[in-house]
């Protein structure tokens, strides 16, 4: 058992890697290409960038602004739900080629799916660290139906454009989880970990806590196989706030990708470079699939140097935003008090840093 100085110490890191690592990658989020990563970047990525105004593998006109999906999926109904009930003001940005999913965000700044596990952060200290669904969704439905908005993003992933074509059709909000192609994706299990702090803060043992997370889960993502990927990352993150040190932390990876289906040491022994396990072997698209076993390999790999990790993830592409804050809640748990430069350069480093106090205090 870990003393409770150094617990609080390895959440309180987990949770600013998570946001660093989001915010690192959101400049080359969904980037297909490796070399427009180098090509837009200098190189690459090696600091905090603002999204630049040309995206090369976009897609974002094709998606739909009325549900979950692309738009010759359905029929459009009215009213948009970008623009209209989401994302206020920013529908215009969708119809253009080539645009950045984030543009007009600025180097430091978080994504959506950033601010909404921020979002449960503030819901969990308001509810001295117990989680309540209902109440999460309240505050979920107000926070995205804000006017103005209360993020920077131009971009809502499938799952709240399906959450919300169902709400406004009056559906109760605990029953408006759509399921579409992606569903199963690495962006549903970003909000967990501040989920799995407070619980376990409070002496909930693992099996109550990963029964929380799912439910929690099965709000915005129904979906049979993320609820196992969703067990596994519960108990790690459980693992390794316990574990003492990184080659400890390398062996419950291990143990975590058996569990997954793949085996850690012999991808290893294979000495691919990132690009070819992540891109290769492994899809960097969002599936939770192929993103999984990524988060673990980056994991192990520099396990030792959790800043060089979030930067190679960055500068891999693909759902790299997401992957990143997994990414960086597992390398955090291995490196407490060891992100606090790279926090202190984020937009909001004010307000995160009261929002983690906050839920760590409970």
């Amino acid at each position: 058992m870990t003393h409770p100085n150094l617990e609080h110490a390895q959440a309180r890191s987990a949770l600013q890697a998570m946001f660093i690592g989001d915010s690192l990658a959101m400049p080359a989020h969904w980037f297909y290409r490796v070399y427009d990563i180098e090509q837009a970047f200098n190189g690459g990525i090696t600091q905090f960038e603002a999204a630049p105004k040309h995206h090369p593998s976009s897609i974002m006109s094709l998606h739909s602004t009325a549900a979950g999906g692309c738009k010759n999926a359905h029929k459009q109904p009215q009213p948009h739900i970008i623009g209209e009930v989401i994302l206020k003001g920013k529908r215009a940005f969708w119809d253009q080629h080539f645009q950045h999913y984030h543009q007009g965000m600025q180097a430091g700044d978080n994504t959506l799916n950033a601010h909404c596990a921020r979002l449960l952060m503030r819901n969990l200290a308001r509810q001295q660290g117990h989680y309540n669904p209902q109440t999460f969704l309240a505050d979920y439905i107000a926070f995205m139906t804000a006017d103005p908005a209360q993020h920077p993003d131009t971009y809502a992933e499938s799952y709240h454009r399906g959450f919300f074509a169902n709400y406004i059709q009056g559906i109760p909000p605990e029953k408006c989880a759509a399921v579409t192609h992606d569903t199963a994706s690495v962006g549903g299990l970003v909000t967990l970990a501040p989920l799995v702090f407070a619980a376990h803060l409070h002496g909930a043992d693992l099996a109550s806590i990963q029964q929380q997370a799912k439910q929690h889960l099965y709000l915005t993502h129904p979906d049979a196989s993320l609820a196992k990927v969703c067990d596994q990352y519960v108990s790690l993150i459980v693992a390794l706030w316990h574990t003492a040190n990184p080659d400890d932390a390398r062996l419950q990876l291990e143990h975590t990708a058996k569990n997954s289906g793949f085996n850690m040491p012999k991808l290893l022994d294979k000495n691919l470079t990132d690009r070819e396990v992540v891109g290769q072997v492994f899809s960097s698209a969002c599936y939770i699939s192929d993103s999984w076993p990524s988060v673990l390999y980056l994991a192990h790999k520099y396990a030792q140097d959790p800043i060089a990790g979030l930067l190679a993830n960055a500068n891999l592409g693909g759902d790299n935003a997401h992957r990143g804050m997994i990414l960086g809640v597992l390398l955090g748990l291995m490196h407490p008090n060891a992100f606090d430069d790279w926090f202190d350069q984020l937009v909001d480093r004010a307000a995160l840093e009261q929002e983690i106090n906050a839920l760590l205090k409970n």
